[in-house]
């Protein structure tokens, strides 16, 4: 075998072992990691990360964008995955949108701060802001292997900017790049009203806004489906873990320990778990 061919060989067996064997031991690492909030431990029973990410074709090497982190769940894991071999933005709330709430503006300087407390962790993580119209460029257009949204296709329903922000992810994805979308799953056939009221929105919606973006469907998983969500509660999806928004309150008593319970019992939402491509050139 001559030098040339050896080498194209190891190439490709490097390669492949960074993409497959590499990226489980990687997700491994990052799930284990000290520098994980215990509360977050506690939502791994529910959110199954690595098998998300792992059907979603996470690899090491990829260009990600992970939109709206919130407190950055999925930080936490995303981050020490791609540091070495990738790259993560992390498209955040805008900061300078005049109708950007308090709350979330709030929100994001939390996020800051946790990323600046661990650069060992977060030091190659690029923040980024995204807001309809004002803030759109989430990342260089067309260099991005992936585009990951987490739990958030109701916010902007109710903000009437769906569309365009799946917009945004088809103009920011490379050819043949991936969607992922995982998201609170409301019956079939359930109103635009009640998806907005009760932050549980239809598989059929989601893959609507995604086909008229231009994307195609791919797969779906039930990696993160709760049969016992029955999705008829008092205060929506918003009722279950981790808010507990209806149990919260209620004043201190038996009646609102009963409703922790019977929540928590429950766990967190039914989810839908889809993988969306944009067509190749």
């Amino acid at each position: 075998m001559c030098l040339k061919s050896l080498l194209f060989l190891l190439l490709c067996f490097n390669t492949a072992a960074l993409t497959a064997a590499g990226a489980d031991a990687a997700l491994d690492n990052a799930i284990k990691g000290d520098h994980r909030d215990p509360e977050f431990v506690e939502r791994d029973r529910y959110r199954h990360p690595k098998e998300t990410l792992k059907f979603l074709g996470l690899k090491q090497d990829m260009t990600v964008v992970e939109i709206w982190p919130a407190r950055g769940w999925y930080t936490e894991i995303l981050a020490p995955v791609m540091r070495d071999h990738g790259i993560l933005y992390e498209a955040g709330f805008a900061m300078t949108a005049d109708r950007t709430p308090g709350w979330r503006k709030d929100m994001h300087k939390a996020f800051m701060e946790k990323l600046e407390q661990r650069p060992d962790v977060y030091d190659h993580v690029v923040v980024t802001e995204l807001s309809v119209p004002e803030r759109t460029t989430i990342a260089p257009p067309g260099t991005a292997d992936m585009v990951l949204t987490f739990r958030n296709v109701h916010n902007w329903m109710k903000g009437e900017y769906a569309p365009a922000m799946f917009d945004v992810f088809y103009r920011t994805l490379k050819p043949g790049g991936i969607l992922g979308v995982v998201e609170h799953r409301a019956s079939p056939g359930s109103s635009l009203q009640k998806m907005i009221e009760s932050g549980y929105v239809s598989e059929e919606h989601v893959k609507k806004l995604a086909l008229d973006a231009g994307f195609q469907f791919e797969a779906a998983s039930e990696i993160n489906a709760n049969p016992q969500d029955r999705k008829d509660h008092p205060a929506g999806v918003w009722t279950l873990p981790p808010t507990l928004r209806y149990c919260r309150e209620m004043e201190e008593g038996p009646k609102r320990e009963a409703c922790f319970v019977k929540y928590t019992t429950i766990g967190e939402s039914d989810r839908m778990t889809l993988r969306f491509r944009k067509p190749e050139d």
